[in-house]
């Protein structure tokens, strides 16, 4: 499952979904958090999940910078890194060779690496990754979100930001959150599942639930946080169940089991 928008808006539950998440452990279902969110670390997330009430450890938590270091360890090896991101995250990006460029020391980043959109985004820090990508490094992004919903309404993300860098550079980002194939298999393979057996909950169609679909999981839709109607109708596929809230999970769990159950 999805955390913002999901279970929590600006890190404040949702009505209902504590007691569903706790149903849904108390009927021993294995359960994943996995996350775009780039402004706060695996252990971060879990303290404030468990102070909500959620029963959540950071054993439980995926997030798109711990599986782009792993992106990075296997595809760069190495590399020297420039970091564009809201949030400190560098305890998730353990053995990352990450460059300050504030004390610049002459050598030439390998590696743009794009998190979470905010108020670091401005001309100079794009420009100066729009240098580095001129120079020949590659440009990989912990994700493609367009916005994403907080207390104050939507927001904008790193997506808008992205869309410009990769065309005037004439560059193509890797993408290592979601939807990458990649973000789901490491997914699955956290708790040892296979796709058939495994269902992905998401607000955000593309990303979360049909990107989810194409990986071979089972896609649930909520009508919570960055939720639009126009965005549901002009989605590139159907997702396999749409619901009002991660609260109703619990109950669509149950009638997808009832219907197993006769099939056999």
């Amino acid at each position: 499952m999805d955390i913002d928008g999901v279970l929590t808006v600006s890190w404040q539950p949702l009505p209902g979904t504590v007691e569903a998440l706790r149903e849904i452990r108390g009927a021993g279902l294995a359960v994943a958090l996995v996350t775009n969110t780039t402004s706060r670390t695996r252990a971060s997330i879990a303290r404030t999940l468990a102070d909500a009430g959620f029963p959540v450890s950071a054993g439980d938590i995926l997030t798109a910078p711990a599986v782009t270091a792993a992106h990075l360890a296997e595809h760069c090896p190495g590399a020297r890194c420039v970091l564009l991101n809201s949030g400190d995250i560098a305890e998730d990006l353990s053995g990352v060779t990450l460059v300050d460029e504030d004390r610049g020391d002459g050598e030439p980043p390998d590696v743009v690496v794009v998190g979470g959109a905010g108020p670091e985004f401005g001309y100079a820090a794009l420009d100066r990754a729009f240098g580095h990508l001129q120079r020949g490094a590659r440009l990989v992004a912990m994700h493609r979100n367009l916005y994403w919903r907080t207390d104050q309404g939507l927001r904008l993300d790193t997506g808008a930001f992205l869309a410009g860098l990769e065309k005037a550079a004439r560059v193509e980002a890797e993408i290592t959150g979601k939807p990458s194939p990649a973000f789901f298999e490491a997914a699955l393979a956290h708790f040892g599942a296979g796709a058939d057996e495994a269902l992905m909950v998401g607000d955000d169609i593309e990303s979360d639930v049909l990107a989810a679909q194409r990986a071979g999981v089972t896609g649930v839709l909520v009508r919570t946080g960055k939720y639009l109607p126009q965005t549901h109708r002009d989605a590139s596929g159907t997702p396999d169940h749409v619901i009002d809230s991660f609260a109703d999970l619990p109950a669509l769990l149950r009638d997808l089991r009832g219907s197993a159950q006769q099939q056999l």
